[in-house]
């Protein structure tokens, strides 16, 4: 079972990428973030095209997510229970028996901002989604874009990035305080090495520099720690004309034989 995430910022401008990278990389799921379309304009018969069905959760401009799959998808959920909110950065379900939820985590814009206070509470009632959708699914995976970077070997300038977003000790203590409800980073399962990144900053030929964050993150619950074989970052699409910001990761998960899905024809 292969499992991606992406954040194409704006599906509409980057629907050619999309569809170039899994006629490339024929995932089983894409979870992709800040697709920034209303759901009535989402792109389903181009994607049935090649093999895909998705389920949307998106408004105009800003935010949005979406689950692509070529397998069966099942009890969709999209938002937080109990969370008025319009911004449209969570959507839920089940493929081939593995609860998948797809984040799109607030930005924060600075630490002394309103943004950042609204980024801490989405992240506490994250924490508590996670804790009840544990108890009935244990074979779950979250996705998305965090933006956190866990740990200084997740930053290309540690020291430069002190304090600031994305960085704070409030942010990765809120992402900790997830993944204590039973999660593991399937990127550290894999490599314990710094220096791989998943978002490069438009500016300051920061790509090029290699001077970026990972913040594109997939945890997977206690059940399926044993079976992820491999967790990558595939910087191919950063460098092609018009890119996202970030790039795609990737992580395999072993399923037995009788795990294995079916495509959908």
């Amino acid at each position: 079972m292969r499992i991606a995430t992406w954040n194409v910022n704006s599906l509409r401008v980057r629907l050619p990428h999309v569809i170039d990278w899994l006629q490339e990389n024929p995932v089983d799921v894409l979870a992709l973030q800040e697709i920034k379309q209303q759901d009535p304009d989402f792109p389903h018969q181009a994607l049935q095209a090649i093999g895909y069905h998705a389920v949307c959760s998106g408004q105009k401009t800003y935010n949005g997510v979406a689950l692509l799959s070529r397998h069966a998808i099942n009890d969709v959920e999209t938002g937080l229970p109990e969370h008025d909110d319009p911004q449209r950065r969570l959507i839920a379900a089940t493929i081939a028996g593995i609860r998948i939820v797809n984040v799109y985590i607030p930005n924060g814009e600075k630490p002394e901002s309103d943004k950042f206070h609204y980024k801490l509470d989405w992240l506490e009632r994250l924490r508590n989604y996670l804790q009840a959708a544990l108890q009935v699914y244990s074979r779950l995976v979250i996705v998305g874009d965090f933006n956190i970077a866990p740990d200084s070997r997740d930053i290309h300038d540690p020291e430069a990035w002190t304090n600031k977003i994305l960085c704070t000790v409030q942010e990765r203590e809120a992402l900790t305080a997830i993944t204590d409800c039973g999660l593991s980073d399937s990127f550290r399962l894999c490599t314990q090495e710094a220096g791989f990144y998943s978002w490069w900053d438009y500016r300051a030929a920061a790509f090029r520099r290699d001077r970026g964050l990972r913040i594109d993150l997939i945890l997977c619950s206690s059940a399926l720690k044993a079976s992820c074989q491999s967790c990558i970052i595939d910087k191919t699409p950063r460098g092609w004309e018009r890119p996202s910001d970030h790039a795609p990761v990737i992580a395999d998960f072993s399923l037995t034989n009788n795990e294995t899905p079916h495509e959908i024809s």
